[in-house]
């Protein structure tokens, strides 16, 4: 697997928002988003193994494979080797491809508000939907996608604090007028964290 870099820090989004967590960022994606933080293409390749290796280094259990796009590259075999150090495994996706069926949660960030039909997700269950708000667009229902866990909408760092002000109080807003949202702030960001 190609992986840009493998990292430990807390979780920064959505529901697990603050928990020590094991990054480990694929490379890759089949989008580009005009938002995205990601060098897709930079990486080195590991081994199942070597990965394993390396996230056993870290106290927490929670390992985040995130990109890029994880679905790309993720396999049943390196899932069921992090499970045989005991970790729980989390991936963030784009949700345009199907993932193992042993991964233990699933976080859904759709982008096919911003980039058509080529990024409408193929994920019909997962356990958080977390959709970056631009405070423009209407962010989409996400009826036909059950949650176990919530629905988050998170404001888009813009780089540029007035219109980030801005599109928080817009996201505040949007929340209060349908309560099936919850606000979810990059708190890795806020608090000037990896």
């Amino acid at each position: 697997m190609k992986v840009n870099e493998i990292f430990y820090s807390l979780q920064g989004e959505g529901y697990h928002s603050g928990t020590p967590s094991i990054f480990v960022r694929l490379s890759g994606c089949n989008l580009r988003c005009p938002f995205c933080d990601t060098q897709h293409d930079e990486g080195t390749e590991m081994t199942d193994e070597e990965i394993v290796r390396e996230v056993s280094q870290y106290p927490a259990r929670r390992v985040v494979i995130t990109g890029g796009e994880p679905s790309l590259q993720l396999t049943r075999q390196l899932v069921s080797a992090l499970h045989g150090a005991d970790k729980i495994v989390s991936v963030e996706t784009n949700g345009t491809h199907s993932l193992p069926a042993n991964v233990d949660w699933i976080t859904l960030s759709p982008k096919d508000i911003w980039l058509g039909k080529k990024a409408v997700p193929v994920l019909g269950v997962v356990d958080e939907l977390k959709v970056v708000f631009d405070g423009e667009h209407e962010p989409a229902k996400y009826e036909g996608v059950l949650c176990t866990h919530g629905r988050f909408l998170q404001p888009c760092d813009t780089g540029d604090p007035q219109r980030n002000a801005a599109i928080v109080q817009k996201a505040v807003e949007y929340c209060k007028a349908h309560p099936q949202w919850q606000l979810s702030l990059q708190l890795h960001k806020i608090l000037n964290i990896r």
